[in-house]
């Protein structure tokens, strides 16, 4: 459990912030602004929620993600060498596992894509697309760090290209099974 008496530390006043291992980085670090994106998409999902309406399904999936986000940022902030002291909390298989199998259920009722899809149709399917674009930066957020030489959880990476797709699938799931998607007209704009 955690316990916040003081909102403010003032320890990040000069620019560094503290990993969960007690290291002190920049607020720069590609660490920091990969769980910083999390923390984005997660407070995105929330403003998404906020949209959602009759869609007691899919409101619940996405409660249960912005938990997992947390569980996301607390293995990304928490690094693998030195190994900690602590059982670190990260992505497990089962997590990735739960989004296929939550794809594959709002998928079933959808027609086939015949054309790209643009950001809009419901309100909720229009924020479900932002935070879509927000996971997406996350990924490549963690990617970077992985491309710098940090251990990086394999589920972390997973999750984040599975939950993108999730998000996708939901939003055509908010668009009345796809029925109000805003297809793209290739050039029709020329």
């Amino acid at each position: 459990m955690v316990v916040l008496n003081k909102i403010y530390t003032r320890t990040g006043d000069a620019g560094d912030t503290g990993l969960a291992s007690g290291v002190r980085v920049s607020k720069s670090d590609p660490r920091v602004e990969a769980y910083g994106t999390v923390d984005e998409l997660n407070a995105v999902i929330g403003v998404a929620r906020l949209h959602s309406g009759q869609n007691d399904r899919i409101d619940a999936m996405l409660g249960r993600i912005q938990n997992e986000l947390f569980d996301l940022g607390a293995d990304l902030a928490t690094p693998h060498d030195p190994a900690p002291k602590w059982e670190a909390l990260r992505i497990v298989a089962s997590q990735v596992e739960r989004l296929e199998a939550e794809i594959d259920w709002m998928n079933e009722s959808l027609k086939a894509l015949d054309s790209f899809i643009l950001p809009g149709g419901s309100s909720l399917s229009a924020h479900l697309h932002l935070a879509r674009t927000v996971a997406r930066r996350a990924e490549r957020e963690t990617i970077r760090l992985v491309e710098t030489g940090v251990a990086v959880t394999p589920e972390a990476l997973r999750y984040l290209n599975r939950l993108s797709d999730h998000l996708f699938v939901a939003a055509r799931r908010a668009n009345a099974n796809g029925a109000a998607d805003v297809k793209w007209v290739a050039g029709g704009t020329r």
